[in-house]
């Protein structure tokens, strides 16, 4: 895989040839909307180090990636344009990569809220954990869904799930009061543990995600024990638990959505610590970067102290956004995939940027009324910038927010640095 950025005049068949690699090798790896229109600066994922061969009759993926001595993985991320790998047909072209470099193995684990089966069947090859967000729990430790069992739960790729638990009110927002009832009351505590285990026993789960946010800072000790007690009981009964912290970037930060978030003893206590590092830029905030490097470094370099790292998944966002310019306070931003924005530079004539600082792409337009727009979003060199601080701080992985909407570059980036844990 190489990477190349879009320059005046570049066509997709002109780079094609430069690379010999066929065009529509290129068109499918990046999801171009419109081949025939690619806006200057989009950075452009490029499949090769591969050789092609025609599947024959009798076929599978797995049997050619046996026959060559590759991982099935790396034949699926070579092959962007098999929608389902579990179908093939005699005379399909298959690229087979013949780099055998050994690459560092990684968890992954990936929020999902109700994702098309597309954009979530493309995702499991590349995932330890999935998360289907969320059930969350009421004032009475009483826990219901908030996603659709039916297409947000993996259901092969020796994916493992965990069920996500959280403090979310009906209407949506994180409940400050919910996770107090469930922190300090001994019976809702009770009927949530109850609960939690009854989910388990009814098979398909690895273990447990506790995502409680916006909790009191009077609530942090309770908060801990809670944790404790949750953490023996799963590990009795052989699970692991997964906890969601906010970017902190010192144990004494204050905030509703820092204080009760304690690293230590979260490092101390439970399997992996996902650090939400992204929403630096978000909905209702200035126009910037979503995961800045510079930010979410600042946020490693303090968890690294009294997190052990290898217990560590640095979160990555599968997202862009959309801002009108001047930003008024109390304006939203339109959410927006990585590829949609690529292809959105492309509609307007927009040349993207790169901002070296943030390591992340971004582009300016007007849009039929006149109002100005500044587009913030992840590229495949953004990605590549975030993934090599994994190795840089010896984390365990990575956690996506979220996989609903497919971005085959990054899972190709992902691939090309490094392997997939599998646990099951």
């Amino acid at each position: 895989m190489e990477l190349y950025v879009v320059k005046s005049g570049d066509t997709v068949h002109q780079i094609a040839r430069r690379y010999s690699t066929p065009a529509d090798g290129i068109i499918s790896a990046n999801q171009l909307e419109n081949p025939d229109v690619l806006p200057v600066g989009q950075a452009l994922i490029i499949p090769s180090g591969e050789i092609r061969r025609t599947v024959g009759r009798g076929d599978t993926l797995y049997s050619i990636a046996r026959r060559y001595g590759v991982s099935l993985r790396r034949l699926i991320a070579a092959n962007p344009q098999i929608a389902d790998p579990n179908r093939i047909y005699p005379g399909q072209p298959v690229a087979v990569p013949t780099d055998g470099r050994q690459t560092r193995e990684i968890a992954v684990n990936g929020y999902v809220t109700d994702a098309a089966d597309s954009a979530l069947n493309a995702a499991l090859p590349y995932l330890t954990f999935l998360s289907p967000f969320s059930y969350r729990s009421d004032q009475f430790g009483n826990l219901t869904p908030t996603f659709n069992l039916d297409t947000a739960l993996s259901a092969g790729h020796r994916t493992a799930n965990l069920l996500t638990l959280t403090n979310l009110l009906e209407a949506g927002g994180f409940s400050s009061q919910i996770a107090h009832a469930v922190l300090t009351d001994q019976a809702v505590q009770d009927r949530f543990l109850e609960n939690v285990e009854a989910l388990l026993g009814q098979g398909g789960w690895y273990g447990v995600n506790v995502d409680f946010e916006y909790i009191h800072q009077f609530d942090r000790d309770s908060y801990n024990q809670f944790l404790r007690r949750l953490t023996e009981r799963m590990h009795r009964l052989g699970y692991i638990v997964v906890t969601a912290l906010a970017p902190k970037l010192s144990g004494g930060q204050q905030g509703l959505l820092y204080a009760a978030h304690d690293y230590a003893f979260h490092g101390q206590t439970v399997d992996y610590a996902v650090l939400m590092t992204y929403e630096w830029g978000y909905t209702y905030g200035p126009a910037m970067a979503v995961a800045p490097l510079d930010k979410v470094r600042q946020v490693l370099d303090y968890a690294v102290q009294v997190i052990p790292a290898e217990r560590i998944l640095m979160g990555v966002p599968n997202y862009g956004y959309d801002w009108t310019l001047p930003f008024a306070q109390g304006t939203a931003a339109r959410s927006l995939s990585n590829a949609e924005a690529a292809a959105l530079a492309g509609r307007v004539k927009a040349a993207i940027q790169y901002d070296q600082t943030a390591q992340s792409p971004f582009f300016r337009y007007y849009d039929g009324d006149g109002a100005q727009h500044e587009v913030w979003f992840e590229d495949a060199r953004s990605l590549r910038a975030k993934y090599g601080l994994v190795d840089e701080y010896g984390l365990a992985g990575v956690s996506f927010w979220n996989l609903n909407r497919l971005y085959r570059a990054n899972f190709m980036v992902l691939e090309s640095m490094f392997t997939v844990e599998k646990v099951l």
